[in-house]
């Protein structure tokens, strides 16, 4: 079960470091052979991790010692988010993330960040209409190392924390749906992104069947919408259901999510935290584990701790 929580932030981030070299050209690669190369929209060094990743030890770091539906762990997240990432340098931020933070950081204070967050998002919703990116959904799988074996409580604080950036409830019900499936794999070892259907409206039992039936490049156009982002990444990691070697299953299920296109890093992060909940870090290719390295300072053995803190409160 340890090598299994170990496994979430470790193969997320090898998603993530894999997939940022293809994004550019919205495509998989012509050899479907996709290696750590770097590059990407983040100028990012082979092995380096993105902003999926960068916003998850955000929430990690914080999880470790608070509970992540209480507003002064919200607080804590928003200026973590505002101050020491986006404030930090930043790379590859998303389009709605960055209008988001950027509105944020003029005048920031910590106290009442959440809130802030929260008026501005909802402040975007009504200009654009259109807050329903994958920006929450990428960075969601601390909240299930936080509550394991606390659906309800999950599923709180994963509406909670995708609401700090992104207004429209539909990101939050991808995460509530990726989270109780990461903690499913970790107490399981088995993949099923249904055990959360009951916690989120109607539709997306039909959206689970539409992926189950269709190829990862089917939602390459779309990807960057967060139901899309969702299909692509259960998609990839379904196909792999059936391997039975986890490491082959792993590695299998992260070149699925790049070979597909569209938002390669983020759906190959998000593939790549259920794959590692269901894996276990020691499935993680040595070749992947020696140079996954990214902000703040961390490499695979970071991430792996991080993981473990996370999921123990320290």
């Amino acid at each position: 079960m340890s090598d299994r929580i170990a496994g979430v932030l470790l193969a997320a981030a090898c998603g993530d470091a894999l997939g940022v070299h293809y994004e550019p050209a919205q495509r998989g690669p012509a050899d479907g052979d996709p290696r750590m190369l770097g590059g990407g929209y983040g100028a990012y060094a082979p092995g380096e991790y993105s902003d999926d990743t960068q916003m998850a030890v955000v929430i990690a770091r914080v999880a470790v010692s608070s509970d992540l539906r209480s507003e002064e762990a919200l607080d804590r997240v928003a200026s973590g988010f505002v101050v020491d990432w986006f404030g930090g340098g930043a790379t590859d931020v998303g389009a709605q993330t960055r209008s988001l933070l950027g509105r944020a950081a003029a005048g920031f204070a910590p106290s009442g960040a959440a809130a802030r967050l929260r008026s501005i998002g909802a402040d975007l919703h009504r200009e654009t209409g259109r807050t329903a990116g994958n920006g929450s959904l990428m960075r969601t799988a601390p909240v299930a190392l936080a509550f394991s074996g606390q659906a309800d409580a999950m599923a709180e604080a994963a509406m909670a924390v995708s609401a700090l950036t992104h207004h429209d409830p539909i990101a939050g019900e991808a995460c509530v749906l990726w989270c109780l499936a990461i903690d499913h794999a970790i107490r399981t070892g088995s993949l099923d992104v249904s055990a959360g259907l009951s916690r989120v409206s109607p539709g997306w039992g039909a959206r689970i069947a539409e992926a189950e039936a269709a190829p990862v490049s089917a939602f390459a156009a779309k990807s960057g919408w967060v139901v899309a982002a969702l299909q692509a990444a259960w998609a990839a990691v379904y196909g792999v259901r059936d391997v039975a070697d986890p490491a082959q299953r792993l590695r299998a299920g992260l070149v699925a999510a790049v070979n597909g296109g569209g938002d390669t890093d983020t759906v190959a992060a998000i593939a790549g935290a259920l794959l590692g909940a269901a894996c276990g870090a020691s499935a993680v290719p040595a070749e992947w584990r020696a140079i996954v390295h990214g902000w703040p300072g961390l490499n695979a053995a970071d991430l792996e701790q991080l993981a473990l803190a996370c999921a123990w409160k320290g």
